[in-house]
């Protein structure tokens, strides 16, 4: 667990239910090391953090993109052991990218539950105008990018103005969007066109199945260390003192 995360304090049954996931579920990816170990209290209980929380939602993003727990195991030890709560849900969220839309309709009580937290109208507001959410005229629920929720939560406490947010969200979309107009012109005339002039090799048409179902959370791997290793230096340039 990373040290800049909360303090453990979720029991087994409160993970789940905030995940979504059965308390069978969670001690599952336990054994299998795809969870890390809770913190074990007094009376030798243990308790989870959002560390866990978030890593439970990856997992979940990784399944919804049909990769296997084998391959999900093998994506998770890929990355770096001191990962923490917000780091995993940025990862969520550009997994999720991939994905089609998973949008669901709830009501209040189960947007807070899911949020972990109780939400003001400014919350919702802002939450709205980050395109996590869509208040729905007919019922007065709301229409949820599930997503995008939990990292939409935590950046309602970051001390950033909101406009600044959605200037960020901007540049991020129109960057990423360059580099994967830029990936698929490279996968279409180096992989996909000397595939079609083969079609009649079944190895060679298992093996593009393969590589298609694994390419995306490969390159999402490599997108997010990159970006993270060169924010690091821009940043490290932009506020050292001479």
């Amino acid at each position: 667990m990373a040290t800049g995360d909360e303090e453990p304090t979720l029991t087994v049954d409160e993970l789940a239910a905030r995940a979504g996931v059965t308390v069978r579920t969670v001690r599952f990816y336990g054994t299998r090391g795809l969870l890390p170990p809770p913190v074990i209290g007094p009376r030798r209980v243990g308790h989870y953090g959002p560390a866990h929380l978030s890593r439970l939602a990856l997992i979940e993003e990784l399944q919804h993109q049909g990769m296997t727990l084998a391959a999900i195991e093998r994506y998770l030890e890929q990355l770096p052991p001191d990962l923490s709560a917000h780091d995993l849900a940025i990862h969520r969220a550009l997994v999720a990218s991939w994905a089609p839309d998973a949008a669901e309709d709830m009501e209040r009580t189960e947007l807070e539950r899911r949020a972990g937290r109780a939400l003001t109208e400014p919350d919702v507001d802002r939450l709205a105008a980050m395109g996590v959410l869509d208040r729905s005229a007919d019922t007065g629920g709301y229409r949820v990018d599930v997503g995008l929720l939990r990292l939409g939560v935590e950046l309602l406490d970051v001390p950033i103005e909101h406009e600044t947010i959605l200037a960020a969200r901007t540049v991020l979309l129109e960057h990423t969007r360059s580099a994967a107009q830029e990936l698929s012109r490279l996968f279409r005339d180096e992989v996909w066109s000397p595939y079609r002039e083969r079609e009649e090799d079944p190895e060679h048409l298992k093996a593009m199945k393969s590589l298609s179902a694994h390419m995306q959370p490969m390159v999402l791997q490599a997108l997010l260390t990159a970006f993270q290793r060169s924010l690091k230096e821009e940043l490290r340039a932009a506020f050292t003192t001479e």
